[in-house]
């Protein structure tokens, strides 16, 4: 797409938000003012969309429609992820990577190899190598893809005594930064991760006999944890990293099984305030759960090929998500 498309695409977007923005939200979109450029301006001057810089108290979020930024007030950040006219900035990856460092190994020896199990799709398939009767796990990337990250973390749980299934939502596409990623989200179809994520728990209960069944996801795997949860029955245990949630009890009603939630305090996208209404409507929907909110940490906390990577809290998140799912699944 050339600058010009770009700068016509902000333009016609600007006159738009009236539209698409909820109620009162289009005073939230930065205008410009001293010292910042406006995210049109920056972006004719050069600047990649997802390193805009936004004025003091706003917050960077790309427009789920055609990726290009917003600044908008911090409250408003959370209402606009939610109703899906945007979705968040993540720092793009980074070489070092402490997976081994963070999250520790059980005592199973793994063995693992790519499957398809949706139509033509392929997931990561890690196991034990010495056969049992294993729990299975459902595990969904962050909105990079089904990178080697998620795949060692797949190798990772497997050696607790898991069969684990990490999916592909994006058909074999994978981002390295938040551009690319931006533009994956964006093609990314709901119902088709439904059915590609249902097709994922037929194979693990068809083809590996498991005794139950969880999930866990990260940011954008996180959110679809819980979808996952909301749309299929076959599920023994819900893990969300700092993953869209919501606050409608009866929503939230058709979960028989306990939820684990990982959340970050400094996350903008999803605040304390909603980590509180979810937890809330989770007891108000007699949904047994366990809430973390991990202080001085932000979105993304638990990546570590990311910049936000908190190795503390993430072993800590780890060791408790380990023990929430053998309490539950074994």
């Amino acid at each position: 797409m050339s600058l010009t498309s770009v700068l016509f695409l902000s333009v016609s977007s600007v006159l738009l938000l009236s539209v698409f923005l909820p109620a009162g939200a289009l005073a939230d979109v930065e205008s410009g003012n001293a010292p910042f450029s406006s995210p049109l301006k920056q972006i004719s001057n050069g600047v990649s969309p997802s390193n805009v810089v936004c004025t003091e108290g706003k917050s960077l979020v790309l427009k789920q429609s055609n990726g290009l930024p917003a600044c908008v007030n911090h409250p408003s950040v959370e209402k606009l992820i939610i109703r899906g006219w945007a979705i968040h900035i993540l720092p793009d990856h980074i070489d070092e990577n402490n997976n081994s460092e963070a999250f520790t190994l059980g005592t199973y020896l793994t063995t693992s190899e790519m499957i398809a199990y949706f139509d033509d799709v392929s997931g990561y398939l890690a196991k034990p190598i010495d056969d049992g009767n294993y729990p299975g796990i459902v595990m969904i990337h962050e909105w990079w893809g089904l990178n080697e990250n998620i795949k060692e973390m797949a190798d990772k749980l497997a050696s607790h005594g898991y069969v684990v299934l990490a999916v592909d939502l994006y058909g074999g596409k994978v981002a390295t930064t938040s551009d690319q990623a931006r533009q994956l989200i964006i093609q990314f179809d709901t119902d088709n991760g439904l059915q590609n994520m249902n097709s994922a728990v037929l194979l693990l209960s068809e083809n590996y006999s498991v005794s139950n069944i969880g999930s866990i996801g990260w940011c954008f795997g996180g959110g679809q944890s819980l979808n996952l949860a909301l749309d299929s029955d076959k599920i023994d245990a819900t893990v969300i990293y700092y993953g869209s949630v919501v606050s409608d009890p009866e929503i939230l009603s058709v979960i028989d099984w306990p939820v684990l939630g990982v959340f970050a305090e400094l996350d903008k996208g999803i605040p304390v305030e909603s980590v509180n209404a979810f937890e809330s409507a989770l007891n108000q929907a007699d949904v047994e759960n366990q809430i973390l909110i991990y202080d001085g940490v932000n979105h993304a906390f638990a990546n570590p090929s990311g910049e936000r990577f908190a190795p503390e809290a993430s072993k800590d998140a780890w060791d408790q998500t380990i023990s929430f799912l053998d309490s539950n699944l074994k």
